[in-house]
């Protein structure tokens, strides 16, 4: 899958959050990068940094820069068989940073069943 399919799925995976919650994000930028940092695990497909939402107090404001959420597209297409996979895939792991986003960890995610 090419980068711009990629960048395409993601963008539809954004499409899907409905627009009420879309409406709640702030100060957040959703990229795609081919490998994830060097310091992260290679096979890390997506990854929030940022200050969540439920984190935000009256000083975050002056000055902050966007938080960002960074899809990896080579793990990605790594663990997929085919481009259904990497759609589903994507909108599995854009959903998942979003909650992290709106201050949701992993442990609640795993309640959720959103491996």
């Amino acid at each position: 899958m090419s980068r711009a399919e990629f960048e395409d799925a993601v963008r539809d995976a954004l499409d899907l959050i409905p627009a009420e919650l879309a409406e709640q994000m702030d100060n957040v930028v959703v990229l795609v990068e081919d490998h994830p940092p060097a310091d992260e695990p290679q096979d890390l497909l997506g990854l929030y940094e940022g200050v969540s939402l439920t984190e935000r107090d009256h000083w975050w404001a002056a000055g902050s820069l966007p938080d960002r959420i960074t899809i990896f597209r080579m793990p990605t297409l790594a663990v997929c068989d085919s481009v259904e996979e990497v759609v589903e895939e994507v909108a599995v792991t854009v959903i998942h940073e979003i909650a992290h986003h709106f201050g949701i960890d992993d442990e609640r995610l795993h309640e959720l069943g959103w491996d």
